[in-house]
């Protein structure tokens, strides 16, 4: 009997493997982000709050039918010399007719999304800029993130290779349009 040549495992190889072997604590999540594995405790209420504001809006007033999913498992681009990004955004939306999230895995390819949704929260830089990066790769069409430390709505769009080249910022209290498939105007006057 004779024994196999197996190939080394890369580096990239090695930390994707430890990454989908961890066993986060009850309520934690993990996420692999540009070759760094963050943990992230559970949210607090308000941050929870601001989504099912959101969630609201979008089910009661999008033009498209909407399926809305929280805490979902996306793989997306990778950066250079980086394993393939796995993010978990606060909420992803994609067309009800799509049916996306039916069978999927865990962590699922970005395709068929319509927009990721994040609120900031322990690391709110993270959210503003390392997630942005990690979206545009992934080629996610709309970013939703709601700024808690500057009181404000960003909608980013038009994702090229690292980054959106499209946003549009209005402070809590004022609305802020959604672009098609949504095709409504998000009011943030709740989120005072």
């Amino acid at each position: 009997m004779s024994a196999m040549a197996h190939e080394p495992l890369s580096q990239e190889d090695v930390l994707l493997e430890g990454f989908l072997a961890l066993d986060t604590p009850e309520g934690f999540r993990a996420e692999l982000i540009e070759g760094e594995i963050v943990v992230t405790p559970p949210p607090d209420g308000d941050h929870e709050d601001y989504i099912e504001l959101i969630v609201q809006q979008v089910y009661r007033r999008s033009r498209t039918d909407m399926q809305f999913s929280g805490n979902k498992g996306l793989k997306l681009g990778k950066a250079e010399g980086c394993p393939r990004d796995h993010v978990i955004p606060d909420g992803t939306f994609a067309a009800r007719t799509l049916r996306l999230y039916r069978g999927a895995d865990s962590w699922m390819p970005c395709q068929g999304v319509s927009m990721v949704l994040e609120v900031t929260s322990t690391r709110p830089k993270a959210e503003r800029e390392v997630k942005r990066r990690c979206y545009a790769r992934g080629g996610v069409p709309l970013y939703l993130l709601v700024d808690r430390d500057t009181s404000e709505v960003t909608l980013l769009s038009d994702p090229r290779e690292d980054d959106y080249r499209q946003h549009c910022t209005v402070p809590f209290g004022k609305p802020l349009a959604l672009p098609e498939p949504f095709a409504f105007d998000l009011e943030t006057s709740d989120f005072l």
